[in-house]
């Protein structure tokens, strides 16, 4: 059966996301959303990212009711606290300070808006990671690496020598769970291109 691709856009500015999607076979266009990221009051991890996805899809969605949008936010969450995006290189230090020797995990929450049906789901992933050597921090905080990420790591990049075990989705710590997503896209009329 031929693969049917309808309009998809990707409201996110992300490259990590842009580049799971299109190993997923899946074209899609980069129209980021303008929502302030910021959690409410006492809301639990899942449902902030949870939140957070739905009004970036909502946000791009409005102005583009024929396509198949995509929200996603991600977070790391250790000890019940939520770590965003670091502000700079201290809060970065401060964050794998925290996160070093410790488990912790990774939620993404996933936004799906499309002309017949809407979609909302949150997939969690469990990291551990090693004891840091003292002499990495430096090194690492030197590189663009930390700054853009939540929790202040990449696992597909130098963060992913920090991780001792994982358990879970892999690509829900890069950024988009990409089973769950795929399967839920074929709700909505689009299928990966394997070619």
């Amino acid at each position: 059966m031929k693969p049917t691709q309808k309009r998809v856009i990707l409201a996110s500015m992300s490259p990590r996301r842009t580049e799971l999607l299109a190993k997923a076979g899946i074209h899609h266009e980069v129209i980021p959303s303008n929502v302030v990221e910021g959690v409410n009051g006492r809301e639990a991890a899942d449902e902030y990212v949870g939140r957070l996805a739905r009004e970036k899809a909502i946000n791009v969605a409005r102005d583009n009711r024929d396509a198949v949008v995509i929200g996603s936010d991600t977070v790391v969450v250790l000890d019940g606290k939520i770590l965003e995006k670091p502000n700079d290189r201290e809060e970065a230090r401060r964050m794998l300070r925290r996160l070093s020797g410790a488990t912790h995990d990774v939620l993404t929450g996933v936004s799906i808006i499309g002309p017949e049906r809407q979609d909302l789901f949150v997939t969690t992933t469990r990291v551990t990671f090693i004891d840091i050597p003292e002499a990495w921090f430096d090194g690492y905080l030197d590189s663009a690496e930390p700054y853009d990420k939540a929790g202040a790591y990449g696992i597909q990049g130098s963060g992913g020598l920090f991780v001792e075990r994982l358990e879970g989705d892999y690509y829900n710590v890069v950024g988009l769970p990409l089973m769950p997503l795929v399967r839920t896209l074929e709700g909505h009329g689009v299928t990966p291109r394997f070619l």
